[in-house]
């Protein structure tokens, strides 16, 4: 039977669900929370009807969700929407949905939205382009598009997308900023700002919470020491500050507007 990447994914991210609750290992994906909403924030109102899209645990819904009308969180991975559901249930959230459906193919009428933000999705899916074409035909025109995502810096050394699917078989490729404004401009909306900035992190979260097999968690290892010792360079950017490996991501925030 063949495995698509759709397939992949579900598979990956059911693994990593219960991690996504864990705050030692899932610091990377809250430690820029509050730097994304607050670049966020010109945009949010309480009217808005907004869509997170494959939004895993819906972290962005839940973290916006008591300053705008409603919001609904859309992913694959059913595992993931539970672990949000959980958390939002927790902390008395009413106004955020939680629906598994396909970024490719939203199950919504166009122009449904008043804002539209995905994270951390881009560099996953097999065709960022058409996630980018479906969040812009579900926007009200004048609507923001928030996009949230790793980035590859354009004179990067090494091949970092071979290591990421090492640890997660279900990643896909890092665009560069100017790819991810091109496949936004070529869905009909316009770029009004950007932010990118480097983030260092551990490795060894990183790895156990993909839950990635000793064995190759091992070799990602000898790859970024080997690269530290003068060896090939990996596209990771290791280091080691206080004796411990660390690795370098690049996220890129950029809002735009519907037409």
């Amino acid at each position: 039977m063949t495995v698509t990447h759709d397939d992949k994914v579900v598979r990956e991210f059911s693994k990593q669900a219960a991690g996504f609750a864990d705050p030692r290992l899932n610091v990377a994906f809250t430690r820029d929370l509050d730097r994304l909403v607050r670049f966020m924030e010109p945009e949010i109102d309480l009217e808005d009807v907004v869509l997170e899209v494959a939004a895993g645990t819906g972290i962005v819904s839940r973290a916006i969700a008591a300053r705008v009308r409603h919001v609904t969180a859309l992913d694959l991975t059913p595992a993931m929407l539970a672990e949000g559901k959980r958390d939002a249930d927790h902390a008395g959230l009413t106004n955020v949905t939680f629906t598994r459906g396909d970024a490719t193919a939203l199950p919504y009428v166009d122009r449904s939205f008043t804002l539209v933000v995905t994270r951390f999705s881009l560099h996953q899916v097999a065709d960022p382009a058409a996630v980018v074409a479906e969040m812009v035909r579900v926007s009200r025109p004048g609507a923001a598009l928030i996009i949230a995502d790793l980035v590859r810096p354009d004179d990067l050394e090494g091949d970092p997308d071979r290591i990421e699917r090492l640890r997660d078989p279900s990643h896909g490729a890092a665009l560069t900023e100017s790819q991810v404004t091109d496949l936004v401009t070529a869905a009909g909306a316009e770029v009004k700002r950007a932010e990118r900035f480097d983030h260092v992190r551990p490795l060894d979260p990183w790895l156990e919470l993909s839950r990635t097999p000793d064995d190759v968690a091992a070799r990602i290892r000898r790859e970024l020491d080997d690269e530290l010792a003068g060896g090939p360079a990996t596209g990771m950017r290791p280091s080691r500050p206080d004796g411990v490996l660390h690795f370098t991501h690049t996220y890129l925030f950029q809002q735009a507007i519907a037409g």
